[in-house]
């Protein structure tokens, strides 16, 4: 991409992550004006076609919300699952990987490691009886450990902001935040 082109670029990816998600598109013109009226709306449209076409239109990637729904979902089929624990540790788990995603030191891991890794914290943090057996993500076991001690060092320097991010009746078990 050229260089004088990275600001249509960026509404171009914009535009596409609107259609992807959102239920009320920013129209072309809204989008356009961001770049002060400096690019077409054919300009746009042509290069939307180009990002699409080199993207193969695979725009979906698994994400850590998308895993710890998984491993959640296995966890609640098992026999001896406890509903209210699965949800508390899904809530935690949820925060613990919103902070990470701040962390440049995260990026080394895959996402369905960094949700198992976040459910297997949160579990152990709230003393749950029935943990989610993490053997079902795949990850040898020194890996899932190594992930979770990077992410309670995460957690005990940044309680503050954790707890924030947490429903109130889960913040409420972690006295420790």
């Amino acid at each position: 991409v050229a260089a004088d082109c990275f600001q249509l670029l960026g509404v171009t990816a914009l535009l596409i992550a609107c259609k992807q998600v959102e239920v009320h598109l920013p129209s072309v013109k809204e989008l356009l004006a961001l770049c002060c009226d400096a690019f077409t709306r054919q300009q746009l449209r042509n290069l939307e076609c180009i990002v699409l076409h080199r993207l193969d239109f695979d725009l979906a990637a698994p994400t850590v919300s998308f895993f710890l729904e998984h491993f959640s979902q296995v966890r609640l089929e098992a026999r001896e699952a406890d509903a209210g624990e699965a949800a508390d540790a899904r809530s935690l788990a949820a925060g613990v990987a919103e902070l990470s995603l701040a962390d440049y030191a995260f990026t080394k891991y895959v996402p369905s490691l960094l949700a198992a890794s976040s459910l297997g914290l949160a579990d152990r943090l709230l003393h749950h009886r029935s943990p989610l057996d993490l053997r079902i993500s795949g990850y040898p076991e020194e890996l899932l450990r190594d992930c979770m001690d990077q992410l309670q060092l995460l957690v005990s320097l940044n309680g503050r902001s954790l707890s924030l991010l947490l429903p109130s009746e889960v913040a409420q078990k972690c006295p420790w935040l």
